[in-house]
């Protein structure tokens, strides 16, 4: 079995990991050259896969930016990314650039798999077309499906193996291909009936948290203006063994997906003259959800007669969850930016996380930067980090995730 994968980001890189560690010879393309590269040195910048896994498989994983590789494989799997757009609508140019260039090897009997989140039709009306300049018919020449990425990064009780995977195949012989390929490497596969079903269960798994993380986090807005402390609320709720599902306030939402599928759905629904609203309304609810802790940060420093113009603001944290450092539409970058039009002067601390180009920063040391701020911010809890060490030592500490509850002290200021 030969298995390609295009792109080796952070749902490629473990896909094309778990199917050499099955005994697959995998050929990874990206168009970065410079990744490639480190690839080639199993060196690994995607915190799921370390460097000793990648030597482990590197006599059956060949890294290349060369297309050509990929017509020698039973199967292909692209795994590229799908951002919005300037007006938050799908942009589907990867997809289209990775389909182009398959299609001049494709060759009859492989099978195509798409991983990308997208909306609903994608595999078919979009994917499909330009698979099919090859001169072979997609469903009797080859093979096409759509199976959802469903990775978590820095997840360690559910991985590839162990995490469910979803199926959506163009014909039933297409189905069979796909099942039997990703077996290799999942417990579980679970077929469903087309494309399209497929497509619509990820964004449905992603819309899900996003809705409640907004009802969450809409919630703590209103605790902070009646003086209710929305983390004794959560624990009380989360008490009740049915009927409700745990969802923590925060700064807002990032990643890649929970802040992108809301609008490839919205985007899709408005073809059928359907708005969307209550899902795009919890979009915007946890987009707008940094400007509120921007807000909280203002009145913390207020209230200790210190203006944010000046200030020296510390942001604890800049990857967009804890453990990695992965900082696509990470909120921590949203405040600092608002922070620097109010005049603070921003720094941050993250282990995972050495710099951040686009604005002109690095990671401190976290002793040295908590001496010299004004305010340190707790917007990503990274573990390991002693949260009780930071209270004390901090002139001011606003807490947006909830990792000093059991602290009481005169400097602390929780979401």
């Amino acid at each position: 079995m030969k298995v390609g994968i295009i792109g080796l980001g952070y749902v490629g890189l473990p896909l094309a990991v778990a199917f050499a560690e099955a005994g697959a010879d995998v050929v990874g393309v990206d168009a970065d050259s410079r990744k490639v590269e480190r690839l080639r040195r199993s060196e690994s910048d995607v915190e799921d896969i370390s460097s000793k896994r990648l030597r482990e498989v590197a006599p059956r994983f060949t890294a290349t930016t060369e297309h050509e590789h990929l017509g020698a494989c039973d199967a292909v799997l692209i795994c590229v990314p799908t951002p919005l757009a300037n007006q938050r609508e799908p942009d589907l140019s990867y997809i289209v650039d990775a389909a182009t260039s398959l299609s001049s090897v494709l060759r009859e009997g492989q099978l195509v798999v798409l991983e990308s989140t997208t909306y609903p039709g994608t595999t078919r009306d979009r994917l499909r077309p330009i698979l099919e300049e090859s001169g072979l018919a997609a469903g009797r020449d080859f093979h096409l499906a759509f199976s959802p990425e469903r990775i978590d990064p820095g997840r360690t009780d559910y991985d590839i193996r162990t995490t469910p995977k979803v199926v959506g195949p163009l014909t039933a012989a297409c189905r069979d291909r796909a099942v039997a390929l990703y077996e290799l490497v999942c417990d579980e596969v679970v077929a469903v009936s087309t494309p399209e079903a497929a497509e619509l269960a990820k964004l449905l798994e992603n819309i899900f948290r996003s809705v409640n993380i907004a009802l969450v986090n809409e919630l703590a807005i209103l605790c902070d203006r009646m003086a209710i402390d929305v983390w004794e609320v959560v624990d009380a709720a989360s008490t009740k063994p049915f009927g409700f599902m745990r969802f923590d306030p925060g700064p807002g939402m990032g990643g890649h997906c929970l802040p992108v599928d809301p609008f490839y759905l919205a985007f899709k629904a408005r073809e059928y003259d359907f708005p969307t609203e209550f899902i795009e309304l919890a979009g915007k609810i946890n987009q707008n959800q940094p400007h509120f802790c921007v807000e909280k940060i203002q009145h913390a420093l207020n209230d200790a007669r210190k203006p944010v113009n000046g200030s020296r603001v510390l942001l604890l944290g800049a990857a967009y969850k804890a453990g990695v450092g992965d900082i696509r539409e990470s909120p921590s970058l949203k405040i600092a930016r608002l922070l620097r039009e109010l005049g603070a002067e921003v720094t941050y601390h993250d282990p995972h996380v050495a710099e951040l180009p686009e604005l002109g920063l690095r990671s401190g040391d976290l002793d040295a930067e908590l001496a010299a701020c004004d305010v340190a911010c707790i917007v990503t809890a990274h573990p390991k980090l002693d949260y009780r060490a930071v209270v004390q030592a901090a002139p001011l500490v606003v807490d947006f995730r909830g990792v000093t509850g059991d602290i009481e002290a005169e400097n602390l200021v929780r979401l």
